[in-house]
């Protein structure tokens, strides 16, 4: 049981109480944390002196920042991650050895909203609020929220969709849950943080167009709708001026137009000017000492410590602004469990896996399917499971979201686990991953980029190791069905942390070519047995049109958790419908992406968003580029009907209500996607803008009768000269389909 005494002093009566992660009674005033009176926080900021105010504002170590002892007030805690509680560090950053530290491994944030099941959002933040309470957090390091700009990006993996309403519907939930445990989400990174590469120094040019349409919505949705208590600053600069003490971002839009109450907190070593970060709405500083020394950090040389003191010692900048800062960081205390009771938390419980379990099952997604799923144990008597992803684990992988996972399945496991003693399970590894320099070598500039590309087909088709693929195809031509397990990977054992990595934090991919020789594999198993099923881990797409038009079934599998390998087997066997919708557009090269084709990744010290609000299906529907799968897609093992769409405008709303029918002979699970569309608009607007979602389940022949509410906000666009929101009269065509290439049914309302 966790204990911490706090000790203030309020119009000279000492007050005492024992904050215990138990589950005592609680105090009325405990009971409504999040209703902390201004005056209250300024009776406390009255007896703190300068020094303890900017003890508040700053790292005391690699994941705390300060308290004040004679006051009892404690430290603030952090963890990572946006998908499990992150390793124990203890003061040092290096993780510790022996602790105990086991916790529950969530599937990935991308395959969390390939779900489109908000419910699931609620749960899976429900998971985390509970396991970081139990390790003693005060402050979980998630949800991540940055657009998917690019498929190249390395952390796409950790990120919700390429389209902003769905990445702010799921991240609502998962806010929601994690905070009613009493644990502040610290949502990240605000904004615009969409590529890996020379993060620290990238300047983004972007329209304040592209920024409230496309950047901001899912930040300002977990701020309005799911009440976070945090937020984290970027790396990278928008316009000049750095995410975490920008002006803009921080004053006018996060603190002014949405009146964010909570911390602006810095990420690990984003700051990096003293007087912006006092003025411009950075509240407590992270992670300098990266860029210093690890083993001997100066807490009291950040630049909101003792050069902070020195600027208002001196009076060039006001102490209202310390007094701001340190008055945000005591509300977040007293919301969270730093200074209040929220009962104790819970770690490695059945309940939570069962949560892993359910967002795996429903997050796969189904890309094609020729006939050949679900396999039916009956008619296969040799099974082959082929592929390196097979029998990898990934939780202790990928940088900063590392977990420290209780247990992994694995899909071979998964499989073997199904089948038992009624299929003979045989296994070939098939290809293994390798570490070569001309394939991560930082790139600086399109040109360069090039080259990387080039030096990597050529290190590819060096490399491929020959042997393993022939003990493959062995497997393969004897064996009744094959299930070929691949993709992306974390990362290569034994390298240095950040090194030899695709999908993982400070690198970025540098093409969707399939790695490892993978592409010639899959070919080859195809030619030698035609019932074969393709499952790919990753955060994102690869290319496909050398591979996917031989191949009957595809899964793509995200990195699905701890309890993925059991979920990729209960689909494959069917004994789960698969249920799960792209997040984002799948087309075959990263060139078809308008970061790409019209706008600058990585760039060159700048990176010019010249696609400006036509991001992702934005782009490719509106000028009708080829894709491979659409936004929103996946199959199921199932049919439905979509029908009756009625409309009906009331008090500035748009209810959008349709029938949905499960035509097939299984039970199974649908999307309801909801898209708006201007007929008429007097500048650029995509043909169709998700506005609403949500998935029903069905039995066989049922019916049930979907109801999404549209808000007036659903149908503005933010003017790109008045640079204000607007409501263009006029008619606008309400799309609801199935993807967003799949529309069923279409209807009018006029504004």
């Amino acid at each position: 049981m966790k204990c911490r005494l706090f000790i203030f002093s309020v119009l000279a009566i000492p007050f005492f109480f024992i904050s215990c992660q138990s589950g005592r009674e609680q105090t009325d005033e405990v009971k409504n944390p999040a209703e902390v009176s201004k005056a209250k926080l300024d009776s406390l900021l009255k007896l703190m002196t300068l020094d303890e105010k900017i003890a508040l504002i700053h790292a005391s170590s690699s994941f705390t920042s300060g308290g004040v002892p004679r006051l009892g007030i404690p430290e603030l805690v952090f963890s990572d991650g946006p998908h499990g509680v992150r390793h124990e560090h203890g003061r040092g950053w290096f993780a510790l050895e022996d602790a105990d530290d086991k916790a529950t491994y969530l599937p990935v944030g991308i395959c969390l909203a390939s779900t489109w099941n908000k419910d699931l959002g609620y749960e899976y933040g429900v998971v985390l609020g509970n396991e970081a309470k139990d390790r003693g957090k005060d402050v979980l390091l998630g949800p991540g929220l940055n657009i998917i700009r690019s498929p190249l990006n390395g952390r796409n993996f950790e990120y919700l969709s390429e389209d902003p309403f769905l990445a702010g519907e799921m991240g609502v939930g998962y806010v929601k849950g994690l905070q009613e445990q009493g644990v502040a989400a610290c949502a990240k990174h605000y904004a615009a943080n969409n590529q890996e590469t020379d993060r620290h120094n990238i300047d983004v040019i972007i329209s304040k167009r592209a920024l409230h349409e496309i950047y901001f919505p899912a930040f300002k949705a977990v701020v309005q709708d799911g009440g976070a208590w945090s937020i984290m600053g970027a790396y990278n600069k928008i316009n000049g001026q750095h995410t975490t003490h920008h002006e803009y971002l921080n004053n006018e839009v996060l603190k002014g137009e949405w009146g964010f109450d909570g911390v602006v907190l810095s990420d690990w070593a984003s700051v990096n000017d003293t007087r912006e970060a006092l003025l411009f709405g950075t509240d407590i500083e992270m992670g300098t000492e990266l860029r210093r020394d690890l083993n001997n950090p100066v807490y009291d040389e950040f630049y909101l410590a003792q050069p902070a003191k020195e600027m208002i010692e001196s009076g060039e900048v006001d102490q209202r602004y310390l007094d701001d800062k340190a008055r945000r960081v005591l509300r977040l205390m007293y919301r969270s469990t730093a200074l209040s009771d929220h009962g104790q938390g819970k770690r490695n419980v059945e309940e939570h896996q069962q949560i892993a379990l359910e967002v795996a099952r429903e997050g796969v997604v189904l890309l094609k399917n020729e006939g050949l799923l679900p396999l039916n144990t009956s008619e296969i008597k040799t099974l082959a499971v082929i592929g390196h992803n097979a029998n990898r684990q990934f939780a202790g992988r990928g940088g900063s979201s590392q977990v420290r996972s209780l247990y992994e399945i694995t899909p071979l496991e998964g499989i073997k686990n199904l089948v038992g003693d009624a299929v003979e399970v045989v296994y070939a590894e098939g290809y293994e991953p390798y570490y070569d320099e001309s394939l991560f070598a930082d790139r600086t500039g399109v040109a360069a980029s090039q080259s990387r590309e080039n030096s990597r087909d050529v290190a590819l088709a060096r490399t491929a190791n020959k042997q393993l693929m022939q003990e493959a195809l062995e497997l393969a031509r004897r064996a009744d069905a094959v299930i070929f397990v691949g993709g992306w990977i974390h990362g290569h054992d034994g390298l240095p942390w950040g090194e030899g990595t695709y999908d993982a934090e400070a690198r970025d991919k540098l093409n969707l070519k399939l790695i490892f020789g993978q592409e010639e594999l899959i070919r080859q198993i195809n030619s030698v047995n035609s019932r074969t099923a393709v499952v790919l881990m990753g955060g994102s797409n690869v290319e496909m049109n050398n591979w996917l038009p031989d191949t009957r079934a595809y899964l793509h599998a995200w990195y699905p958790g701890m309890e993925g390998g059991k979920a990729i087997a209960e689909i494959l066997f069917g004994e789960v419908n698969p249920s799960g919708k792209l997040p984002m557009t799948f087309a075959n090269s990263h060139k078809d992406y308008p970061s790409h084709s019209v706008g600058e990744f990585p760039g060159d010290k700048t990176v010019k968003y010249t696609e400006d609000i036509f991001v992702g299906y934005r782009y490719f529907d509106t000028h009708n580029k080829e894709v491979v799968f659409p936004f929103g897609f996946g199959l199921s093992y199932t049919t439905f009907a979509f029908s009756d769409l009625k409309l009906t405008k009331h008090n500035q709303k748009v209810v959008v209500e349709c029938t949905v029918t499960n035509t097939g002979e299984r039970e199974g699970a649908e999307v309801v996607q909801v898209y708006v569309h201007p007929k008429q608009a007097s500048v650029d607007r995509p043909i169709r803008e998700l506005k609403g979602f949500e998935k029903v389940h069905l039995a066989p022949g049922a019916s049930a009768a979907i109801q999404v509410v549209l808000e007036e906000s659903a149908f503005k666009y933010y003017h790109p000269d008045e640079l204000r929101w607007v409501l263009e009269s006029g008619d606008y065509e309400i799309q609801v389909g199935n993807s967003s290439r799949d529309i069923k049914l279409r209807g009018d309302v006029t504004w």
